[in-house]
């Protein structure tokens, strides 16, 4: 068992066996994973990865879950969880420091708090620090890649590194971190001064018509493809007739066809079913595959 060999090399209370996935998700499926570990510091964290290497498990790395499916049948191997130990949020000047597990929205409201213009956009993104800079998260013509000056990561052996911004080969839904396989631990964003009445006008503004025009009422993970060269995948499903179709408890949202949404107990299986029958109609009407924006845990 994957759980006794973890619990003879590390501290029990970072452990949990047979944790659902569907709990850490928010698609909210998928079964169970063999052992969750949920590491407290840097030096917790490169523990892990030892002990996974040195026993031959496999693992995965998970963040707040806003961008991910886990299967069914759950995750054989351990899930290492980046969470609220990793969370904290800094102001020195005009820089923000926030720890990988730190929520977007709350690392936007502090540097509303602290007078800073440059993150309104990542109000509304539900992501965390380290997948929205492994992904180079971004909305409403912001991204991460504008304003991040420096990355803290860890390798699979362990080891830390400092990256500079200009260094994270950012892209569109891109980062060198997606690559080289090392895990964000924390970020730091270069603002500007502002007045906070016109920070909050904006984020209030963005807030809104988020809420008006994405499925915020249904689990989902955001968008579900990326943007296709020239085209955008919401309109190209909604031109497809696709909108509001469904398998199982999975549908295309009626409101925004760019989300596939749990509309009441949707399995991993509907959802994956339902996201290639659109890939494969989308591109028998228009030659355009689209490219899934979400991650598999497998």
């Amino acid at each position: 068992m994957i759980y006794e060999q973890l619990r003879q090399s590390m501290d029990e209370r970072l452990l949990k066996k047979d944790e659902p996935l569907a709990d850490y998700t928010s698609f909210r499926v998928g079964g169970p994973c063999d052992c969750m570990i949920t590491p407290r510091t840097a030096e917790e964290l490169a523990g892990a990865l030892k002990a996974c290497r040195e026993k031959q498990i496999p693992f995965f790395i998970l963040g707040n879950g806003t961008n991910v499916i886990a299967l069914d049948e759950g995750y054989r191997g351990a899930v290492i969880h980046i969470g609220k130990d990793f969370s904290a949020i800094g102001c020195d000047g005009n820089r923000i420091t926030a720890g990988a597990g730190a929520l977007l929205a709350a690392v936007s409201k502090k540097a509303y708090e602290n007078g800073l213009t440059g993150l309104e956009f990542a109000g509304g993104i539900p992501g965390s620090v380290g997948g929205g800079v492994a992904m180079n998260a971004g909305a409403y013509g912001g991204e991460l890649k504008q304003i991040v000056t420096k990355v803290t990561s860890m390798d699979m052996d362990g080891e830390m590194h400092e990256h500079k911004g200009g260094e994270c080969g950012f892209g569109y839904r891109k980062s060198i971190f997606q690559q080289n396989g090392q895990i964000v631990l924390k970020a730091t964003f270069e603002l500007q001064p502002g007045d906070p009445e016109e920070i909050l006008a904006v984020m209030q503004d963005l807030m809104h018509r988020r809420n008006s025009k994405q499925p915020l009422n249904y689990p989902s993970a955001g968008s579900t493809f990326k943007r296709p060269e020239g085209y955008f995948a919401g309109k190209l499903i909604e031109d497809s007739g696709l909108k509001g179709v469904s398998v199982g408890g999975a549908a295309v949202s009626e409101l925004h066809a760019g989300f596939v949404i749990n509309k009441g107990g949707a399995t991993a299986s509907d959802i994956l079913t339902l996201m290639e029958l659109i890939q494969n109609t989308v591109y028998d009407n228009y030659h355009v595959m689209l490219q899934p924006e979400v991650r598999i845990i497998r």
